[in-house]
């Protein structure tokens, strides 16, 4: 097996930041819910962190229903977290702010 990409990060707390995800997994996943007012503003979402997660090479596992997006973060090569995945979660917190206009890496 090649080695992770990205060392594990062991968290017993998230930072303020991420106040609104979860560890999961025995800490090695984060997962939240976002609701959105309407479909089009959820695949809007979605879609602004498609271009995100090509950028950082990060890919959530996520789903889509109606105004809602559930999202779980993991970094499957690595067995766990990795700073990838609180990355990707900070963007997707800029993201769903209603005075985000543009990916910022």
């Amino acid at each position: 097996m090649p080695p992770a990409r990205d060392p594990l990060l062991s968290l017993q707390t998230l930072p303020d930041s991420l106040a609104a995800w979860k560890l999961v997994d025995q800490g090695r996943a984060l997962e939240r819910e976002l609701r959105f007012a309407d479909f089009a503003q959820a695949f809007g979402f979605m879609a602004r962190m498609a271009l995100v997660s090509e950028r950082l090479d990060h890919h959530p596992e996520w789903r889509n229903v109606y105004n809602r997006v559930e999202i779980r973060l993991t970094t499957h090569d690595a067995g766990g977290l990795t700073r990838r995945d609180l990355d990707w979660a900070e963007h997707a917190e800029a993201a769903c702010n209603p005075t985000f206009t543009a990916f910022q890496p």
